[in-house]
């Protein structure tokens, strides 16, 4: 899908539209650069989300703290419940690096965008 359609749909969700970045996450940014988010983002998704089989799926992203969990919530990117729900990622397998690309991709405009308001 579209990174931009699919923004314009979350956007119109109460709960998805409810996430934005706070001021410490904005500076924790300009201090680490993109790049290096991006790093984390890759990182994050590989270890919490890629995985066929997540014990605590569902609860694995934290609601605060790194600019790229409050992004994942934001872009229902937090549990493979949500990457299926909204993105049709289908649950009970592996990621594959297709997906990952896409998932980090639209976490990263999500984070530009909110970066530019």
């Amino acid at each position: 899908m579209n990174h931009d359609v699919i923004l314009d749909k979350l956007a119109k969700s109460k709960f998805r539209s409810s996430f934005h970045l706070r001021r410490y996450m904005l500076d924790y940014i300009d201090e680490k650069g993109m790049d290096k988010i991006k790093d984390h983002a890759f990182d994050f998704i590989r270890k919490r989300l890629a995985p066929d089989v997540i014990p605590n799926d569902g609860k694995q992203t934290p609601m605060k703290g790194h600019p790229v969990f409050i992004a994942q919530h934001a872009t229902a990117t937090c549990c493979r419940g949500c990457l299926e729900k909204w993105h049709h990622i289908p649950k009970g397998r592996a990621l594959t690096e297709n997906e990952i690309n896409y998932i980090v991709n639209l976490i990263m405009l999500w984070i530009r965008k909110e970066k530019d308001k």
